[in-house]
């Protein structure tokens, strides 16, 4: 129940469905089938991480679990 009548949350379920998938199509989609624009997208998400965000990732990534 939301706990307030302003916003995204406080919206119906259906409506938010609509807002989202609007948001999806003006996305272009997934990089499934466009591998260099992939690459480009993760080189740019890599570049805003914070120096320190990068070497916890790398450190998390060589774990032995």
């Amino acid at each position: 129940m939301a706990t307030s009548d302003r916003g995204f949350a406080s919206m119906d379920e259906d409506k938010q469905k609509e807002i989202a998938r609007k948001g999806g199509q003006a996305s272009g989609g997934n990089f499934k089938n466009d591998r260099q624009r992939a690459s480009e997208a993760g080189k740019k998400g890599a570049d805003a991480q914070s120096t320190e965000a990068k070497a916890k990732g790398g450190q998390n990534s060589h774990r032995n679990t």
